[in-house]
């Protein structure tokens, strides 16, 4: 198997991938209370599922930085 290089904008992407990951399970717990009829978790829990949006973000911007990369990448090889 041949290892292909790695893109500007890869890191972002896997980095935001945890980082949403994360984000995801944590709203999944937040709505255990509600099934199970017990107290509410702090507010600190629930400012820990912006995670999710914050992954969602971050990934977003490693595909704009590899999309510009590439038109660098293309526009050098007509010019």
């Amino acid at each position: 198997m041949t290892a292909t290089p790695s893109a500007p904008g890869d890191g972002l992407v896997r980095a935001g991938a945890i980082v949403f990951v994360i984000g995801a399970v944590a709203t999944l717990i937040t709505f255990v209370p509600m099934f199970l009829g017990t107290d509410p978790f702090p507010p600190v829990a629930y400012a820990v599922c912006m995670l999710m949006g914050v992954g969602f973000a971050i990934a977003g911007a490693g595909v704009l930085r590899s999309i510009a990369a590439q038109r660098r990448t293309a526009k050098a090889a007509t010019d």
